[in-house]
């Protein structure tokens, strides 16, 4: 099979029979092979028995129904790990995506044989509320996963078949897919600009939660890639440098003091100076640290998955 388009919604119920007919619409203009594959998630609406309806005029939908509401991550989980298509489109169901683009991206991602390629939408139709947040997430994911991409969390993407068979996303971890991607050796990820419209039906299940949820999972997603095998190499190093600089200020002390009686100079006992508690604070802390990489380091070492590796090619 040639394309899988997954679609993860959430009360859609008005756009599905539009959105079907254009997919299949384009498919049948350019001869692919495909199939339609809906994730219901937890919607409160019609949608499932639109689902069903259209399931019955075209062979190719395909439906997965959660019974609560997950979140975007959970669904294209699933949806994942249930696509057969060589290459994986995704794209959202308010029809602010554009499924006259699946031809391009599928073109690209098997000539120029990239893992990913993720849309940009360069003009958008959503509120400053929305457009804000997501530059201020787009600049600090470049910064910190070296990826250089516009628009990280547009849903229109298309990924090769091994890509999606390989990486798991959960959480609010669907924005930062191509950083999952590449720490899992996917490095060859490409960005196409495409067109964002304006929301037809329904409205927008944006968020502030979001915004807090998307910074955090950052911040999970990059220490996870970084360490994730090797936690004693982070909380290891900064317990040292805590402990080592909390016990040179308490011999710096000492020895002030020290040198203060030898010369008959008045001096402040050691415990009145706010200078030694700090050093206190600096070697509990950095032995803290240090226990708490020992204890990962030996929770890592028997996890059933720490010798998990991918192998791209083998010869025997």
């Amino acid at each position: 099979m040639d394309i899988s388009v997954v679609i993860p919604l959430y009360n859609e119920d008005e756009s599905l029979p539009e959105l079907t007919s254009w997919i299949a619409k384009v498919m049948a203009a350019h001869g692919f092979s495909y199939e339609i594959l809906f994730v219901d998630d937890g919607s409160t609406d019609t949608s499932w028995a639109v689902i069903e309806r259209l399931k019955e005029e075209f062979i190719a939908v395909k439906g997965i129904k959660f019974r609560r509401n997950y979140g975007k991550s959970a669904a294209l989980n699933v949806a994942f790990e249930a696509a057969v298509g060589d290459v994986i489109i995704t794209m959202d169901a308010d029809l602010q995506d554009s499924p006259d683009e699946i031809p391009e991206l599928y073109r690209r991602l098997k000539e120029e044989r990239l893992d990913i390629i993720s849309g940009w939408k360069k003009k958008r139709y959503d509120p400053i509320t929305k457009t804000i947040p997501t530059k201020l997430f787009n600049a600090a994911t470049r910064k910190m996963s070296g990826i250089q991409l516009n628009d990280f969390n547009c849903g229109l993407k298309a990924y090769r078949h091994e890509v999606v068979k390989t990486i798991e996303v959960y959480g609010e971890m669907h924005r930062y897919i191509p950083v999952i991607a590449k720490w899992a050796g996917f490095k060859k990820i490409g960005e196409q600009v495409v067109e964002h419209r304006a929301r037809k039906y329904g409205v927008t299940k944006f968020g502030l939660s979001r915004f807090v949820n998307g910074f955090l999972d950052l911040l999970s997603i990059f220490f996870v890639g970084k360490f994730g095998k090797r936690p004693m190499h982070f909380f290891g190093s900064m317990g040292v440098l805590s402990f080592l600089l909390g016990t040179f200020i308490a011999i710096w002390m000492i020895s002030v003091k020290l040198y203060h009686i030898s010369q008959a100079i008045p001096y402040r006992d050691i415990t009145e100076q706010p200078l030694f508690y700090i050093a206190m604070v600096a070697i509990i802390l950095g032995s803290q640290l240090f226990l708490t990489g020992f204890v990962a380091e030996l929770v890592t070492r028997n996890a059933p998955e720490r010798n998990n590796y991918l192998i791209e090619k083998e010869l025997r």
